[in-house]
């Protein structure tokens, strides 16, 4: 076995992930090393492939580009070094405190829709309103079938989803589209959904050609018709402040806020 020449290629694959992060993080070779306060040099070796890191230096390197904890993992796989964050199951029972904090996050929304899902946009947790929503749509699950599955972004886009009823689909549409792609750049998951997601007809040329110059919306505004009726929402999202595990930190919770006394009035109704 040539150790030498596995050693070398485990210091190229790192070097690679190491510029795609930076690059995609819209850093310099300079700006990273002052983050992570190494030399320039040392960082363009470790970039080249030329020089090889210690674990200690790729956990700084990951802190300094801010990553989420699955991409911390694989840059230190990347390395040669094994995984530092752990991936539980929700319903194992160290993670019983988070389950029960999304819960009550949830609950406490109710009247008005909530969810939690991961970075990819799957359906992990709603609260009861968020079915009572969809029931004027058809049917949570019905819809569900039609675009392949309770991954909101596919029922967002998806021609078949709530595509049709979304009076600002444009609008809509283009941020949630550079929203996506601006995650997938360091999480392969979402990165091949979005793949999938670009394919559907007719969505805002924009598509993964994002300016990220262009700040992006504190809020993501959304119009519903329903019939007669139109409801108006916006979202906020939430996520753990201090996560050690990997489920924890990719998960999310969307709160759905009334922009307007008429949809509070109806999520009120729905739900009573």
């Amino acid at each position: 076995m040539d150790t030498h020449n596995d050693s070398a290629a485990g210091s190229v694959a790192f070097g690679q992930m190491l510029r795609d992060c930076r690059r995609g993080r819209r850093l310099s070779q300079l700006d990273l090393a002052l983050h992570a306060e190494v030399s320039q040099r040392h960082l363009s070796f470790l970039e080249s492939g030329r020089a090889r890191p210690s674990r200690e230096m790729v956990v700084q390197l990951a802190e300094a580009l801010d990553l989420a904890l699955e991409a911390r993992n694989r840059l230190l796989a990347a390395a040669g070094f094994a995984s530092l964050y752990p991936r539980r199951k929700l319903d194992a029972e160290a993670m019983k405190p988070v389950r029960a904090a999304l819960e009550r996050m949830l609950a406490v929304h109710e009247p008005f829709p909530a969810m939690v899902v991961d970075r990819a946009w799957n359906l992990v947790m709603c609260n009861r309103s968020l079915p009572k929503m969809f029931d004027l749509l058809g049917g949570m699950e019905a819809m569900a079938a039609r675009v392949g599955g309770s991954n909101m972004l596919r029922m967002t886009l998806h021609p078949e989803g709530l595509r049709p009823y979304i009076l600002n689909f444009e609008d809509t549409a283009a941020h949630l589209l550079a929203r996506s792609a601006h995650e997938a750049l360091e999480n392969p998951a979402l990165d091949e959904l979005l793949k999938e997601v670009l394919r559907y007809p007719g969505l805002p040329g924009r598509g993964r050609n994002v300016d990220f110059s262009i700040p992006m919306l504190p809020v993501l505004p959304m119009r519903v018709g329903l019939g007669g009726a139109e409801l108006s929402l916006f979202t906020t999202l939430t996520s753990f402040g201090t996560p050690l595990d990997v489920t924890a930190d990719e998960l999310r919770i969307e709160n759905l806020f009334p922009a307007d006394a008429q949809t509070e009035a109806l999520m009120r109704r729905l739900l009573a």
